[in-house]
């Protein structure tokens, strides 16, 4: 327990090595309320009696939790257990999840407060007045926009496990002037920017303190071109091995002063999140998406042919006036300019975004459970959703994650890959049932058969098969050792001889 704790700042994060941004920030402005003040975070996998009891343990007078897609559910069964077990704690609430249409929303209805938008000043003033004794009178208060010259900085708040074990999350500026309507920032195009020479300074400070992955939670890292241009060039003198710099860009924005200092930076030093959306342009014109996609390619082909960046490439399933064949032709365009990833993500819609405004007209249908994705469209019926979702999700296992680098070209050649896959995940779900809980031997013996029952040339298939096993050092599945070449099956032999041997020394 921590003796005067008044305030407890909380949130539960989708994975162990993320670190809350949010928390920091409103940790980092409290004032003089700091030193009664703490925070805690979870995971999604704990439970909400759990995380409960570790709360109470404190026992606060107040506590303040950031809602997220991700955790709302979770947060929702926590804040019921702590309005049961201690109905005199003050809740108040913050995050994206609880900044718009509160409308039906249980954990709104349970807690006392409700902080919309940014919340480091609203959050300070509605805590210094429930602790003094005058509780305002209504619910939903209104966050506004802090001044970011006058935030105090929050990056000093990442213990030293975080900067040994997990990303750490930054950020430069706050906003976006873009209105793509699947997106929350399509309400704020105030676009602020953080002081860059302070903002310097305290990425120098993570450093000296071993900080070497960087997660910049900027939506258009490349909107300030100088600033941009200023915090690569940073990162580029004190790059060391092993050092990690993730921004997220603009894809059409990438003149030849950001260019040059891109491909200075030697591999494994840059990762940038590109998102595309969608190349129909007559979708992108229909939700507010403004991008040159001619500028767009030559982007991916400078990124591709003239640096060592990891390029992370996002399309969206479900999109107003999107249907299987445009998505298709969509992902085979964007494979061919080469990035190393392309995220296929399913249309959620979020509380606020304006891609409701489509609901009526493109029959888009919903889940109303987070993460609120898309059912079906007009152009989408439901099974065909269903196997785009399968499709995401074999997209990923099979291509993004590089087990298979050179066997899972083999199914799409020279054409593109979107049709072949989408078969393969139809294959793997006629067969199993499912997609999702295979292993990694599965999917490889179903690939075998398939491309074996096409007429491929079984050495050939085994041959790319067994250099990805032996890349990673993994034994062929059992059902496939009969059909490896002679040289494969000589090296499999060894290998088991040389574990056995261990073993028998053990």
């Amino acid at each position: 327990m921590t003796p005067g704790t008044k305030l407890l700042l909380t949130t539960a994060n989708a994975k162990y090595h993320h670190c809350s941004l949010a928390l920091r920030c409103l940790y980092a402005n409290l004032g003089a309320l700091q030193n009664q003040a703490t925070f805690l975070e979870f995971t999604t996998a704990e439970s909400a009696v759990d995380i409960a009891e570790k709360l109470l343990r404190h026992q606060p007078q107040m506590v303040g939790l950031s809602v997220y897609i991700w955790n709302v559910e979770l947060l929702t069964e926590v804040v019921a257990l702590l309005k049961r077990l201690a109905p005199d704690v003050v809740v108040v609430l913050g995050g994206p999840e609880v900044s718009h249409e509160l409308d039906g929303l249980k954990i709104a209805v349970l807690a006392d407060y409700v902080i919309q938008g940014e919340g480091e000043d609203a959050l300070r003033r509605l805590a210094e007045a429930v602790l003094a004794g005058h509780p305002p009178d209504g619910k939903v208060i209104a966050g506004g926009l802090p001044d970011l010259t006058k935030l105090v900085s929050p990056y000093s708040f990442y213990s030293d496990v975080d900067l040994r074990q997990r990303t750490l999350y930054v950020e430069a500026s706050r906003g976006c002037p873009y209105s793509c309507e699947f997106c929350l920032s399509a309400l704020d195009l105030q676009v602020r920017h953080f002081p860059i020479d302070d903002l310097l300074l305290q990425f120098q400070t993570l450093l000296d303190r071993g900080a070497r992955n960087f997660k910049f939670i900027d939506r258009t890292f490349n909107l300030k071109l100088e600033n941009s241009a200023r915090i690569l060039e940073f990162f580029l003198e004190r790059h060391q091995p092993g050092m990690l710099f993730h921004f997220e860009l603009v894809p059409d924005r990438l003149p030849e002063g950001l260019r040059s200092i891109i491909a200075r930076f030697p591999a494994g030093a840059l990762q940038f999140e590109v998102g595309v959306q969608s190349l129909n342009d007559a979708v992108g014109k229909r939700i507010s998406r403004r991008q040159n996609l001619g500028k767009m390619e030559d982007n991916f082909r400078f990124l591709g042919t003239q640096t060592h960046a990891h390029v992370h490439a996002d399309l969206i399933i479900g999109l107003p006036g999107e249907d299987l064949e445009s998505f298709g032709a969509g992902l085979d365009r964007l494979y061919a300019l080469g990035p190393q990833e392309i995220q296929v993500g399913i249309l959620k819609k979020l509380r606020g975004a304006p891609i409701a405004r489509h609901e009526a007209a493109w029959g888009m249908v919903y889940s109303d459970t987070p993460p609120y994705e898309i059912l079906c469209t007009r152009d989408i019926d439901f099974p065909t959703m269903q196997r785009l979702k399968r499709f995401a999700f074999v997209w990923d296992r099979l291509v993004n994650r590089g087990n298979l680098n050179q066997s899972v070209p083999l199914l799409w050649g020279q054409k593109g890959p979107f049709a072949p896959v989408l078969a393969f995940a139809d294959a793997l779900y006629a067969t199993h049932g499912q997609v999702h809980a295979l292993s990694l031997d599965r999917l490889t013996e179903q690939l075998h058969q398939i491309l074996l029952g096409r007429g491929d040339a079984p050495d050939v298939v085994m041959a790319a098969i067994e250099a990805d096993y032996q890349l990673h050092d993994r034994p062929l599945p059992a059902s496939l050792r009969g059909a490896a070449t002679p040289q494969s099956a000589a090296k499999e032999s060894h290998r088991r001889r040389q574990l056995n041997h261990l073993g028998s020394r053990t």
